[in-house]
């Protein structure tokens, strides 16, 4: 469960955080070096359960705390020397009132030079109605309206955040668990790569992952699916596998296409964006997209790089 304050919390640095642009430690940071991580989104995102993830893995998590508040907490923190070096907040904006004093503290930490990173939780408006309709909860910002009203307002409101949060996770299609392994990917090894990629196979049938940063469309390829010994498989088989990448394009396809990409993984370090998801797409999300992300994800790992496979739309058909 998530931490109230004055609750204890494990003591777990980071090695891998960063340094401040100035080259000097985060003044103001919790603990004059660690890391502060605001976690913020739609209401029914997942909010909630990055929290427990993110106390599992070592940070000192404050729930549901008020926008104004999160200065002192920050100085609160610091105050404690070493105790705590992993901050994480998370922020229910749910009004203008909240937003306009989310954005004046993150721009104050701007100011102090407070190193700080903003988690964006997301994820499409049916999902969100869906989730809200089995708990039997209306969404906050309803009022008397539809509950696609409320989320409407929510999502306007939450435009200009999304826009500038260091990492977003679509929740639409993950279970709780994935969105744990997510969470726990991106915020929770103390060691590790510079950069943590996830290549995500997906149907373009079933939508664009929201959290995507590149997106590659494998349609050009023949599909199994017309195949009839391989339609029942999936692009994990090795007779999907050998088919997908033995025709014609495919290896040039996926060697120049790893080769756009290498030049960009750099900088995305040097800008302090430390977790990446590269899309792959085919119509369905289970044969060509499955494969070619398999392939892609291991041709992209490597020194100070660590990539994983998430296949979002397997078994859906």
């Amino acid at each position: 469960m998530t931490s109230t304050p004055g609750a204890a919390a494990p003591d777990r640095e980071d090695p891998e955080r960063p340094a401040h642009p100035t080259g000097a430690p985060a003044q103001g940071s919790p603990g004059g070096s660690g890391e502060l991580l605001v976690i913020t989104g739609m209401s029914g995102a997942g909010r909630s359960t990055a929290g427990k993830v993110l106390e599992d893995v070592g940070w000192y998590v404050v729930d549901n705390l008020p926008p104004q508040l999160i200065s002192d907490l920050v100085d609160l923190t610091a105050s404690a020397g070493h105790d705590v070096t992993r901050l994480a907040v998370a922020v229910d904006v749910r009004g203008r009132t909240f937003f306009s004093a989310l954005r004046a503290a993150l721009a104050e930490f701007d100011r102090r030079g407070v190193g700080h990173r903003l988690l964006f939780l997301d994820a499409v408006d049916e999902t969100l109605v869906r989730r809200f309709e089995s708990v039997r909860r209306p969404h906050p910002l309803q009022g008397d309206g539809r509950m696609l009203d409320g989320i409407a307002r929510e999502r306007e409101l939450m435009r200009e955040l999304r826009g500038s949060a260091d990492t977003v996770i679509d929740t639409s299609y993950l279970n709780v668990h994935q969105l744990a392994a997510k969470v726990a990917e991106a915020f929770g090894r103390s060691v590790g790569p510079a950069l943590r990629m996830t290549v995500m196979s997906f149907g373009f049938k079933y939508g664009l992952p929201l959290d995507a940063d590149h997106v590659a469309d494998v349609r050009f390829l023949p599909n199994p699916f017309w195949v009839p010994e391989l339609r029942p498989r999936t692009g994990l088989d090795t007779a999907v596998r050998d088919y997908v990448m033995a025709a014609d394009g495919a290896e040039a396809f996926l060697e120049r296409y790893a080769a756009t990409l290498a030049p960009l993984l750099p900088g995305y370090v040097r800008e302090n964006k430390r977790y990446l998801t590269v899309g792959v797409g085919c119509t369905g999300g289970k044969h060509r997209s499955v494969a070619m992300a398999e392939a892609l994800s291991a041709l992209l790992r490597g020194p100070g790089v660590h990539t994983s496979t998430v296949h979002r739309d397997l078994g859906r058909e």
